[in-house]
């Protein structure tokens, strides 16, 4: 049986939340990479800077994926990222879907509204990428129901 897609507000609400979580990851990287070519006399540059937190994020999430297919937030709303037949995500997977989402959200967020008409209600990248949102939220017993 396949676990169930968790619903679009949850996962925008997680969305939400890696949104601040990354925003620390860039202002922490950024400053770090400042700080190091201060330290080494190189010359900083914006292009510098944003290679180290493109890195930085990217490797966050590539490595959250690969451990456990959950990011912070994800493991926070009970989602979980697997491919399509449920298996964890490779190396590979995981880089295809980093891709293909970041040109999904960059471009007018499109990913998103996908989900809206997707038969499965998942996101492009997901769709384009053979992986999955699944929902790890358990059902609550009914009362008086001893197990």
């Amino acid at each position: 049986m396949t676990p169930p897609t968790p619903g679009l507000g949850r996962r925008l609400l997680c969305l939400i939340y890696e949104v601040l979580l990354l925003t620390a990851v860039i202002l922490l990287s950024g400053g770090i990479a400042t700080g190091m070519a201060g330290l080494l006399g190189i010359s900083v540059t914006p292009l510098l800077t944003q290679t180290v937190v493109l890195l930085v994020c990217g490797g966050y999430f590539l490595v959250q994926w690969m451990r456990n297919g959950q990011t912070l937030p994800m493991k926070t709303w009970r989602i979980r990222i697997e491919t399509r037949d449920g298996r964890s995500l490779d190396a590979g997977t995981s880089l295809r879907r980093l891709f293909l989402a970041s040109l999904g959200y960059a471009v007018a967020g499109i990913t998103i509204l996908w989900a809206l008409f997707d038969r499965d209600h998942q996101f492009l990248h997901d769709r384009l990428g053979g992986t999955r949102l699944v929902s790890l939220a358990t059902v609550r017993p009914e009362p008086g129901d001893t197990g």
